[in-house]
């Protein structure tokens, strides 16, 4: 149940505020002037302030400021029975919700609180998830080739800039490891970072999860709701797959980049937002942008730096590092001894074709260490592991020549229209 303080001088205005609150479920607490409000606020915790303005010992306007310090996220609702324009803009930049002359229009004042509470539970959710970001220790960047260490200067040189970065590469090459350790470096380390996958939300859904909506604006919004922008605020908004956002939330995220201001859906008030934008993509956007499936204008506001991590086919040195990190985490979460992994184990996972890039070097290692007995053979490797690419054979590498599959078939052809003629000569 909410819980609602009205502080007020008058009795009996007190005693009428709290029959008609109570009577729309809220409990409800008293204060005669401004000092019991602070001892009250010190001793509990109020969803809602109603505060008037013309009190004894202390008044509203210097008990505002003291909640200010108290209770900075506690929605204040002023009221006066004395009040001019000046006195409401004054209370309202002093921080109060929204300023209500006296005598009361009671259904304002309960459209008012209800519209304060929403701001609170909006509040304490954006802190709440804050919370939970900023617990997520961020992993690290695994190897020691050049391809990574170049990776590793690029963040250390771009992170404390306030650049735009766009991360390239297939699917589980670390894209997401590479944004984190991007806002570890930046200034706004100490903000949150909001990650979105676009690719995992509906189309008809994604604006709505990005610019937040206000209550009743489409059919299941049954209450207000902060977007990942807001969510966001002073720290990094990473838009995973951004490949796969449609034009029309591309055309409202280029326009609040370009004014760094958004508008909820369903709403008209225009919202500031203080955000760093980290985008990945597994796509080629400017073969999207030749197709018109993304906007070329985005793009360009993007890709100031562009961060492509490699595939781990091109970092194959790499392996033994990630091989013993991974052996030694995985281990430690299933509570088993440390296992070793023979040199020729470790050739014979160089040797595979890692189409699921990192993701997929995780998962064989876990299933070679629950399968193998006290160490990992190659004879564990050749029995248990079956990468989903097969060996790095000669067709392979071949179609790692190409872009698509019509450049290969035309190769193919050629190719073989040369032997048709050696053959007829």
């Amino acid at each position: 149940m909410a819980s609602i303080l009205v502080v007020d001088d008058d009795k009996g205005i007190r005693r009428t505020l709290s029959d008609i609150l109570e009577l729309e479920k809220y409990k409800v607490d008293s204060a005669c002037d401004g000092i019991e409000c602070l001892v009250k606020v010190k001793q509990n915790k109020y969803d809602v302030i109603i505060l008037d303005i013309k009190m004894p010992k202390m008044d509203g306007m210097e008990a505002i400021d003291r909640l200010q310090t108290l209770t900075p996220d506690t929605p204040i609702v002023m009221i006066s029975g004395h009040g001019t324009i000046d006195t409401a803009v004054e209370a309202v930049k002093k921080g109060a919700f929204d300023f209500i002359q006296k005598p009361m229009d009671l259904n304002r004042l309960l459209i008012t609180i209800r519209n304060a509470m929403d701001k609170s539970n909006l509040i304490t959710e954006k802190k709440t998830l804050q919370r939970k970001v900023k617990g997520v220790k961020t992993q690290e960047i695994i190897g020691s080739s050049k391809e990574i260490n170049f990776i590793k200067d690029t963040i250390e040189r771009v992170g404390p800039t306030e650049a735009r970065v766009l991360v390239t590469g297939e699917n589980g090459t670390g894209k997401e490891l590479v944004a984190r350790w991007l806002h570890n470096y930046s200034e706004r380390k100490d903000g949150p970072i909001i990650e979105v996958n676009c690719a995992a939300i509906p189309s008809e859904l994604i604006e709505s999860e990005l610019f937040g909506h206000e209550k009743g604006s489409f059919t299941s919004a049954h209450k207000k709701r902060l977007g990942k922008f807001e969510l966001a605020q002073d720290g990094t908004l990473f838009l995973d797959e951004i490949g796969d956002m449609s034009l029309s939330a591309q055309a409202k995220v280029l326009r609040a980049l370009q004014e760094s201001r958004i508008t909820r859906v369903g709403g008209d008030a225009e919202i500031p937002v203080n955000v760093r934008i980290v985008a990945a993509t597994n796509k080629n956007l400017r073969h999207e942008i030749s197709k018109g499936r993304f906007r070329e204008d985005l793009y360009h506001r993007l890709a100031v730096i562009i961060i492509e991590v490699p595939s781990l086919n091109q970092r194959k040195n790499d392996i033994p590092e990630l091989v013993a990190h991974f052996t030694n985490n995985i281990c430690k979460e299933y509570g088993m001894p440390s296992k070793s992994i023979a040199p020729a184990a470790l050739k014979e996972l160089q040797n595979f074709n890692w189409t699921g890039n990192i993701r997929e070097l995780r998962n064989v290692v876990e299933r070679l260490i629950i399968l193998s007995k006290d160490s990992i053979t190659k004879k564990d490797v050749e029995q248990f592991v079956k990468p989903s690419g097969g060996s790095d054979s000669g067709l392979d590498r071949l179609i790692d020549q190409f872009d698509d599959l019509t450049s290969l078939q035309d190769y193919v052809k050629t190719e073989f229209n040369k032997s048709k003629e050696a053959y007829a000569n």
